[in-house]
């Protein structure tokens, strides 16, 4: 299957790496930190954060290996994006239900946002290179 790759959406991916690195590493070593930050009660169980943030890193590594060939990894790029549009959504039914600080809001667009428009690109050229994307 031939198909082309622009180098700056693998650049991309490889920033995201890092960025998912940083911050489950950041999650791991401080879970409480982040609560402190965003002026919010910690949770009880810190271990249950420092869990996320091993998903999270592991998300930067796996996005790490698909930067090389994102179309052929396509369903790597897959996984992240649908957490970076679900995140959101989340945030939206805590805020509707009280549950989360309006300022939690500003983490979305490092987060998610940020990323929605080269995921979105990476998955249409993997659906174009004849990828299935149904």
């Amino acid at each position: 299957m031939a198909y082309h790759l622009r180098p700056w959406l693998g650049t991309t991916l490889r920033i995201a790496a890092v960025y998912n690195l940083f911050w489950g590493a950041w999650q791991i070593i401080a879970p409480l930190s982040f609560f402190k930050v965003m002026g919010m009660e910690p949770v009880n169980h810190p271990m249950i954060w420092q869990g996320m943030g091993m998903v999270i890193g592991v998300y930067g590594i796996a996005y790490f290996f698909a930067s090389y060939d994102y179309i052929r990894h396509w369903p790597i790029v897959l996984v992240g994006m649908l957490g970076k549009v679900f995140g959101p959504v989340g945030f939206m039914y805590n805020i509707a239900i009280g549950a989360a600080p309006v300022s939690f809001g500003y983490t979305l667009i490092p987060n998610d946002l940020v990323w929605w428009i080269p995921f979105t690109l990476m998955l249409l050229d993997a659906r174009k290179a004849g990828y299935p994307l149904r």
